[in-house]
């Protein structure tokens, strides 16, 4: 491929450098991330009637596990042997590695732990909310990857390639822009999601739709769980593995770690749409 076709890319991942003072593109992205989904549950909670101190529990809860999950699946996931003999190293997050499958672990795991003494809000029904923005989130942190030149892809010959200068390793080689690709995908998955929510939640409150009542949870999890993991087992192959110990592996890590979640997201899709068709076969006999 003629490198001048190529897109050369030397953004500078920090925005700010001023002594002690650092800002970054991923920091800015990551935290414009919460922000907007703050906003964004906000309005679900108070469309259907939620208690706003409700919510501010729910936001911490999910922060602090998003950044403790995310961080334990990096260390644990991709390099243990290193981690486990310098325990105190995991507490570095500024050094980067953040793992998006253990941060939906800890997500999954602050939602069963917010629920738990909350009448009228499942696990499911908070799952169903935060799913929606967490499409969002992973889409504006892929963009954070992004401007760190961090998990590209392998070698391309297409015109979008891209050339990550600020990365030896890369070399002068033009790479797939993975990060952009799962960017908008996750935003397009997004866009689906919110569609969805708005249509079942209009159902549920203003028409009183039995079949939406019974679907009103697990169903958008389990939606974004085969999308969003799908789309990264497919992604992988494009992708330089992370660690140097997925070479030998047929699937790399992000691979193995997608099929828990893929299967389990077709289970609860498959039995939020059986739980429909249920309710509606009742419906229909009591008319």
């Amino acid at each position: 491929m003629d490198l001048l076709a190529a897109i050369t890319w030397n953004v500078h991942p920090e925005i700010v450098n001023v002594g002690f003072l650092t800002l970054r593109w991923y920091g800015l992205l990551f935290a414009l991330a919460f922000l907007l989904d703050y906003h964004i549950v906000r309005r679900m909670f108070a469309l259907e009637r939620k208690p706003m101190r409700d919510l501010e529990t729910l936001t911490i809860y999910v922060v602090v596990a998003t950044i403790i999950g995310a961080r334990l699946g990096h260390c644990l996931f991709y390099d243990p042997g290193y981690y486990l003999s310098h325990p105190m190293d995991i507490l570095y997050v500024w050094q980067g590695g953040l793992a998006s499958h253990g941060g939906a672990l800890g997500i999954l795991t602050a939602l069963f732990l917010y629920t738990r003494s909350r009448p009228g809000q499942t696990f499911l029904w908070a799952a169903d909310r935060i799913a929606v923005v967490a499409a969002l989130s992973g889409s504006l942190i892929r963009l954070g990857n992004l401007f760190n030149s961090e998990i590209y892809g392998k070698p391309t010959d297409l015109p979008w390639g891209f050339i990550f200068s600020r990365v030896r390793e890369a070399g002068v080689v033009p790479r797939h822009p993975t990060q952009l690709y799962e960017s908008l995908f996750y935003l397009l998955v997004f866009v689906v999601l919110f569609r969805l929510y708005e249509a079942k939640r209009t159902k549920i409150y203003q028409k009183h739709d039995p079949a939406a009542v019974q679907t009103a949870n697990g169903d958008l999890l389990g939606l974004f769980m085969v999308m969003v993991f799908g789309f990264r087992f497919f992604i992988e192959f494009l992708k330089e593995n992370q660690s140097g110990f997925e070479n030998a592996l047929p699937l790399n890590m992000g691979q193995l770690l997608s099929i828990p979640f893929v299967t389990i997201g077709i289970i609860l899709f498959t039995r939020a749409r059986r739980l429909q068709a249920v309710a509606v076969q009742n419906a229909k006999s009591h008319k």
